[in-house]
């Protein structure tokens, strides 16, 4: 009997999994192997929303795998020394896994394929699963990645997507193998309280209801803080519970500018993913350096511990803030306005932002989090990095009402619009209502500052 090892990573799916059909189709049983990385784990990634997360997917892929034959290994340790430890085990001729684009990922695909080779073992490297384009797939001819969007977008959109492969019927597994247990889903240590449930049917059934009831006005509300009108579907895709190529196949098939404005999201992610393949580095440095002498954590303290607490005296930004630590997740434009406030209002350095958010995303995907920083903080590819996006107005243009503020910020739960979005414009004696703290720094003095460290003043 032939055995392939199956390694899941980032695509903890059943549905258009190429690894796992290439496997089925060149062996008579296969591994599926899932390695809790204690390397991974040593660099605080592994954050609780995310683990908890993580203990929901595991648990349905091993429901799902069950339900056809099979079971899911897991093994904790090195994963190089752990996928070979299994590949000996069950004497497998193949692993296959899907293409990564962080640093660690390329050189563990790096360190696994020659720990296999020495073996007489075969890695097969599968690309367009956890993208819907491969990086590098394409490229301006003067470069090795698109460094905007817009042309990348173009080329991007032209390119033939392979067609969504259907979950198997059947998985057989050797049942000499010994595992791990599944980590509990009844942990919540650490956990933010409305964190949303994860694992493949629960994204499946998010992604048809969405596609039903919300994509059609998606280009018209993507960016309304209190309809809440986005898909949701980025702890998934972080997750690979969805595969991006089949959200582009569904949203293309539902049509119309909703969906299209959809495919172009799900574009901006491939367009990250490249970025960070060609140039790794980018997690942790200015991929554009403007010389910026970013204030640090020990200069800004304070400042930095009102936004991560929600008490800037924005309203919008706290409400943002708040979001996050209460779902583990915070809406697109929210991330938009808090990134610019601390970055080019308190003049912090991204990173400490960046750090922050994946302390507490569950959606904290390194080349999007790392990338969308970099692209407000001015250091990224952003073609204008000296945009700064005024709270004020924001919160006036996408949260007209006020809804959004009131269900974040509940001690301005009183106050309508337009004041609920400048409560420090009120009567002194109408403020003394309002356990609410004033303006941490007023906006035109954080953006002279800004201007002035830039030498722009």
């Amino acid at each position: 009997m032939t055995v392939a090892v199956v390694l899941y990573t980032s695509d903890l799916r059943l549905h258009d999994h190429p690894p796992l059909r290439a496997a089925l189709r060149s062996a008579d049983a296969v591994v599926p192997l899932f390695v809790h990385d204690d390397a991974l784990a040593a660099t605080g990634f592994s954050a609780p929303n995310r683990r908890a997360f993580l203990a929901d997917c595991l648990t349905q892929l091993d429901a799902g795998l069950r339900e056809r034959g099979g079971r899911l290994v897991v093994r904790a340790g090195d994963t190089v020394e752990q996928v070979c430890q299994v590949a000996t085990e069950a004497d497998a001729t193949e692993v296959h896994l899907a293409a990564g684009v962080s640093g660690y990922a390329t050189r563990r695909e790096e360190r696994l394929r020659r720990a296999l080779e020495a073996e007489g073992r075969r890695l097969c490297v599968h690309d367009a699963v956890i993208t819907a384009v491969p990086p590098g797939a394409v490229v301006p001819a003067s470069s090795d990645h698109f460094a905007v969007f817009t042309p990348y977008f173009r080329h991007w959109s032209q390119q033939h997507l392979r067609d969504p492969l259907p979950a198997p019927r059947k998985v057989p597994v050797p049942g000499r193998l010994g595992s791990a247990d599944l980590p509990s889903t009844k942990d919540r240590s650490g956990v933010s309280e409305g964190l949303a449930a994860g694992g493949e049917a629960a994204g499946r059934t998010r992604l048809t209801a969405w596609l039903r009831s919300d994509a059609a006005a998606y280009a018209d509300r993507h960016d309304d803080l209190a309809g809440d009108a986005t898909s949701r579907l980025s702890p998934h895709l972080h997750f690979g519970t969805l595969s991006p190529v089949e959200l582009v196949h569904r949203a293309r098939r539902l049509g119309g500018p909703g969906a299209d404005a959809f495919v172009r999201q799900l574009a901006w992610r491939d367009f990250h993913h490249q970025v960070l393949a060609a140039r790794p580095a980018a997690a942790a440095a200015d991929y554009r350096t403007r010389q910026d002498h970013w204030r640090t954590e020990e200069s800004a303290a304070d400042e930095i511990a009102a936004w991560k607490a929600g008490r800037t005296g924005y309203p919008v930004i706290d409400a943002a803030m708040r979001q996050l630590r209460h779902e583990g997740w915070m809406h697109n434009r929210g991330r938009l306005l808090t990134a610019c406030f601390l970055t080019k209002t308190l003049y912090v350095d991204w990173r400490v932002g960046a750090r922050h958010f994946l302390d507490l995303l569950v959606d904290g995907d390194l080349a999007n989090n790392q990338l969308n920083w970099q692209w407000v903080a001015g250091t990224g590819t952003d073609t204008r990095p000296n945009r700064v996006l005024n709270p004020v107005l924001q919160a006036k243009r996408y949260d007209p009402d006020g809804a959004y503020v009131r269900r974040w910020v509940p001690e301005l739960a009183g106050l309508a619009a337009p004041a609920v979005h400048q409560p420090w414009q009120l009567l002194a004696d109408e403020r003394a209502g309002y356990d609410y703290p004033e303006p941490l720094v007023q906006l035109a003095d954080g953006l002279a500052r800004f201007k002035r460290a830039r030498g722009r003043a």
